[in-house]
């Protein structure tokens, strides 16, 4: 999703309090996958043997067309009552990765107040919506040694259709391409579908790949989105997107 800021007035202020009120919805390492300037070398550097590498808990991400991956080492768990995130659906995260829930609904209420509010709203429905789902968790890569974010999406009770929810979604982001979509269980026994695209920031004109999975639950379909600083980054980041669907269930 790339967001059109006008630099007339406060307008630029507006958009820094709006990527200041939404934390890791909006962070400059990643903001939904898209490419931002002055990619943090430091934390490049701090790659560990938790990122992208199994430690321990290794195998075939359940029922993907026989494609083996390796999954990430375990840590939290998502999704119950009490957990960081509550959700329809529960998974495990990689180990050091942070979570934090999101309520959109709530964010965009206050933002959507003061001056400028047209314009705040504007800009937080670009990073709280895309297509028929909105945020509900982000889990944050950095601390484990990446830049980018698995997030969690929610829709609407009564949109149980996983594969075209999915579909919308990637519809809804500007510049992707490429998609390639296939049918699995989840390591819990969920049905599932899965996209692997490409997004194209044309202002940078760079490329890199993205992936997805979504599944429905009785509360509304759910879906998870691994997006990354660049293809390396988000190939790193991988293990951990396999630990998800390998371990994902209803609630």
């Amino acid at each position: 999703m790339q967001v059109r800021v006008g630099t007339v007035g406060g307008r630029v202020a507006v958009a820094a309090v709006v990527a200041m009120l939404l934390g890791g919805c909006a962070g400059t390492a990643d903001d939904d996958g898209k490419p931002s300037a002055g990619k943090s070398a430091d934390a490049k550097g701090a790659a560990t043997g938790d990122t992208g590498a199994a430690t321990g808990d290794t195998g075939a991400a359940t029922g993907d067309a026989g494609k083996k991956a390796t999954t990430a080492a375990r840590g939290a768990t998502l999704g119950p009552a009490g957990s960081a995130c509550e959700l329809p659906v529960s998974f495990d995260t990689a180990k050091d990765w942070k979570p934090k829930a999101v309520d959109a609904e709530k964010e965009l209420a206050q933002l959507s107040k003061g001056e400028d509010a047209d314009l705040a709203g504007e800009l937080a429905a670009a990073m709280l919506r895309q297509g028929p789902v909105t945020a509900a968790c982000e889990i944050d890569a950095k601390p484990s040694g990446t830049i980018g974010f698995l997030r969690v999406w929610k829709g609407k009770p009564g949109d149980a259709d996983a594969g075209g929810v999915l579909r919308a979604f990637v519809a809804a982001e500007e510049g992707a391409g490429k998609a390639e979509y296939h049918s699995f269980k989840t390591g819990g026994g969920v049905p599932a579908v899965e996209v692997e695209y490409v997004s194209t920031n044309k202002a940078l004109a760079e490329t890199k790949k993205e992936s997805a999975f979504a599944v429905g639950t009785p509360d509304g379909p759910v879906v998870l989105h691994l997006g990354g600083m660049d293809t390396q980054e988000h190939e790193e980041m991988l293990p951990a997107f396999e630990l998800a669907k390998r371990t994902l269930k209803l609630s």
